[in-house]
């Protein structure tokens, strides 16, 4: 694996492949992307002394039904931002991530789904993403099923960006339950008891809360659109 400068997804060439949705966000959906893309950073590549300084000084979340599981886990992590050494970050990041020979960690779909990397997950991941004209960076080492990529994703279905329409929430569901729900879970396990993870270990549970929340709200938004009127 390599340092990314960027997510390992980018928008379509054609811009006139999908319309775009101009309309603003929901104050909730705003907030999912936030933390969608927050989660796809600290993932992708240690936090450099800016974004561990930000994140010291961020504001508490405060959940609409006060979950404390992630009021805690935020809570953790912009503490041990306000303390901890760049340098420190980035070679933890390397020692979990990156190293010679197989990493301790491999936060890759396939890796969970089918036992090896870049397999059939893989493929059938880049198909959906086909569909919303979302497509890997030229040049980027990690594949798109890196959870990582993965959230990064999501947060551009919630958003969408230039070229690519927001998703509505059945098809954010759809494919958070395909490509995430499955695997996130053990992967962040893993992250959080690899030898050396001290400030990854506050991520995964961060990552863990938010993605736990997702899953329940996707199943609650379900179940209303079910319901009879």
């Amino acid at each position: 694996m390599s340092h990314p400068d960027a997510p390992p997804i980018q928008r379509p060439a054609d811009p006139a492949a999908t319309v775009a949705v101009s309309l603003p966000l929901a104050a909730e959906d705003q907030a999912r992307a936030d933390l969608y893309a927050l989660l796809s950073r600290l993932l992708l590549a240690a936090p450099d002394a800016a974004l561990l300084d930000a994140l010291a000084h961020a504001d508490p979340i405060l959940s609409e039904g006060g979950d404390p599981a992630l009021e805690q886990a935020w809570e953790a992590l912009t503490l041990a931002s306000g303390v901890m050494d760049p340098i420190a970050v980035a070679e933890e990041f390397d020692a979990l991530f990156i190293s010679v020979g197989t990493p301790p960690v491999n936060p890759y779909g396939s890796r969970y789904l089918a036992g090896y990397m870049n397999d059939t997950p893989l493929a059938e991941l880049r198909a959906d993403l086909a569909r919303f004209g979302v497509r890997r960076v030229r040049g980027v080492g990690e594949f798109e099923d890196h959870l990582g990529a993965l959230c990064e994703t999501m947060r551009v279905l919630i958003t969408g960006a230039p070229g690519i329409a927001r998703q509505p929430l059945a098809r954010q569901q759809a494919f958070f339950d395909v490509h995430v729900a499955s695997w996130y879970e053990r992967c962040l396990a893993d992250i959080a008891a690899a030898e050396g993870a001290n400030y990854y270990r506050l991520v995964a549970r961060l990552a863990g809360a938010f993605l736990t929340i997702e899953a329940e709200a996707f199943v609650v938004g379900e179940a209303l659109t079910e319901s009879p009127a």
